[in-house]
């Protein structure tokens, strides 16, 4: 027998006693009493929350050690609304023997059937997954014991997973709901890849994830240990429409992860986020308290921008950059906008998109943007951009479809800069400046009449007769808003002309208290009107989420209306006793338009 036979019988039978012993050593020291407190113990040490298995605990040695559990409960946060952050059916492990004598546990394969997740955020924005209180608090009390076992940051790993029939239950700090059902995911890890699939509702809406990345259990053990690449492969279907992912994730030891992806697609929907308008109870059971089965009345909100603090801290820290293509994206009750084209820049605590494109009909929009600070309490938020060739009536339509306008070229630029944890706070710190106008429409008496209470007061203003004509002629609109540290300051840089009326806006709106003071100064263009000073007659004050209409000059706005004056909308019918001449025309628009390069380069 030649030394090299002997060396792998000899090899053969030591793995034979080893995998012997281990099988030994499991059957002698491994019941379901003690692996039930060992993993209560782990999970208590690693999240501070409590563990229980209430069903049976069933093990089994051979061909490999496989472990089942049924009933299990993880318990939640001491402000949530619920006693346990999950619940779970059944749970089925495949425990590998030899990593057992080394102290670690190693999984096969994992099922979960079952499983009912209830994740909430509290009014302070304290998140129910977020152990780190727990922990500290419990190991303030438990430091001392030393029959507490420790856990190793490999301690557990698993090849591959696959859960079924799971609920997900999102309950944000104002009470709104988001639900969300899987109904399979598999995760199975085949050499250095892992084969991705999943089937879900997301707010009722249908969708698929499917295809292959790079191993799940190596990136787990390798992530801030060694060099480690993560390529990914996948298609994503929602609605029906599809979206290929590629490219590939990599991380260094004690390094940002770098992320270099391609998001291309045909035609995809933008999924509808949120809470479901149909979703009115929190609980997937009955057994859940009856004081969550209902949403919280909204109270009025005290300004137009939320001061709701924007989740930043969500958006993880990485490099590298993630194109995307999209020939049509669907919008929520929209119509959809084409060739959408974007480079999202990642650097850290900034993300820059130097470049996002778009198209709406003929329209087309040219932006950028940049996210910086995202590790300080404000972030930082500048943006620039031009969009030209849209039109009013077609922007409208695609608002409301019954909107009667028709025409109105329309062209805006803009470039701001502003800091903040919420969109109060942004609008608040704004400084930079934004141009729009509209030339030649024609709009239906319905025009924006739900486009919010600080547009329809303002036209009611300029023409409180609005309403009793079926139609306006737009010739021009020019809007210049100079924002300097939450400060809009207009000095007859908002101007209107339409076919009766010439109307230009002085005053200011102030973004910090949303507090507008507006005088309007209309010009009646018929010359039929003789001496008849409308200058300064009328004025909007209060809030943008609550504004009102004053009268100056009450005596002038009541004989105007009293003899049939038709601000805006109104007829030509202006009985007065002098003609006005016709030399002393104002232009609003010309006056209050400014060149755009010195809004955005290149927006002439």
């Amino acid at each position: 027998m030649s030394k090299l036979v002997k060396i792998t019988i000899s090899t053969l039978g030591g793995v034979i006693i080893l995998i012997v012993i281990g099988v030994w050593y499991a059957a002698s020291t491994v019941d379901p009493v003690q692996l039930t407190k060992l993993l209560s113990a782990s999970v208590k040490t690693a999240t501070g929350r409590d563990l229980k298995i209430a069903g049976p605990v069933s093990l089994s040695f051979f061909p490999g050690i496989s472990v089942s559990a049924e009933g299990l409960s993880l318990s939640n946060a001491s402000w949530a609304s619920d006693s346990d952050m999950l619940t779970l059916k059944r749970i089925d492990l495949n425990i590998k023997t030899l990593p057992l004598l080394s102290k670690r546990i190693e999984i096969g394969n994992v099922k979960l059937a079952g499983l009912e997740l209830f994740l909430q955020k509290n009014g302070t924005g304290k998140a129910n997954w977020d152990f780190s209180a727990d922990v500290s608090g419990d190991m303030s009390g438990t430091k001392n014991n030393t029959e507490s076992p420790s856990v190793s940051d490999d301690l557990i790993s698993m090849d591959s997973v696959s859960i079924t029939d799971t609920q997900i239950q999102y309950q944000d700090p104002s009470n709104a709901i988001s639900s969300y059902q899987i109904q399979r995911l598999s995760l199975a890890d085949s050499g250095d890849k892992t084969t991705v699939y999943l089937n879900m509702r997301l707010q009722e809406q249908a969708l698929e994830l499917s295809g292959k990345t790079g191993s799940f259990s190596r990136l787990f053990k390798q992530w801030n240990v060694s060099s480690t690449q993560f390529p990914v492969d996948l298609n994503l279907t929602m609605n029906g429409k599809s979206m290929m992912i590629q490219g590939e994730v990599s991380k260094n030891r004690n390094s940002l992860p770098a992320i270099n992806l391609t998001m291309n697609s045909k035609a995809f929907d933008w999924p509808v986020l949120g809470a479901s308008p149909k979703q009115s109870s929190r609980a997937f059971s009955s057994n859940q308290p009856a004081a969550t089965a209902h949403q919280a009345q909204h109270p009025q909100p005290k300004y137009l921008f939320s001061d709701e603090s924007i989740p930043f801290d969500v958006l993880s820290q990485a490099k590298g950059q993630i194109v995307i293509n999209i020939g049509e994206l669907g919008l929520p009750k929209r119509k959809p906008i084409d060739n959408l084209q974007a480079s999202v820049k990642l650097n850290g605590h900034v993300i820059d998109i130097p470049n996002l494109r778009f198209q709406m009909d003929k329209g087309s929009a040219d932006l950028q943007l940049k996210l910086s600070g995202l590790d300080v309490a404000n972030p930082v938020l500048t943006a620039k951009g031009v969009t030209k060739d849209f039109t009013l009536e077609n922007l409208l339509a695609r608002l409301d479809p019954s909107s009667k306008v028709s025409g109105g070229s329309m062209k805006m630029a803009f470039d701001v800069k502003t800091s903040g944890s919420s969109l109060h706070q942004m609008a608040s710190n704004s400084n930079g400046k934004i141009q729009l106008s509209i030339n030649q429409a024609r709009m239906g008496a319905n025009f924006l009449n739900d486009a919010g209470d600080f547009v329809v007061t303002l036209l009611d203003s300029m023409n409180p007769l609005r309403k009793k004509t079926s139609e306006t002629v737009l010739e021009c609109a020019v809007a210049y808003l100079p924002i300097n540290n939450g400060q809009v300051a207009i000095a007859k840089s908002v101007g209107v002309e339409t076919d009766r009326l010439n109307v230009a806006l002085v005053g200011s709106i102030n973004l910090k208290t949303e507090a507008i003071n507006l005088t309007i100064d209309p010009q009646e263009k018929s010359g039929l009107t003789t001496g008849l000073d409308l200058t300064g007659m009328v004025r909007m004050g209060g809030t943008l989420a609550n504004p009102k209409a004053g009268i100056n000059q009450a005596g002038v706005v009541n004989s105007a209306v009293s003899i049939g004056l038709g601000f805006l909308t109104g007829g030509a019918s202006i009985l007065a006793e002098n003609a006005r001449s016709m030399t002393s025309k104002s232009h609003p628009c010309r006056d209050a338009l400014h060149p755009w390069s010195d809004i955005y380069p290149g927006a002439e």
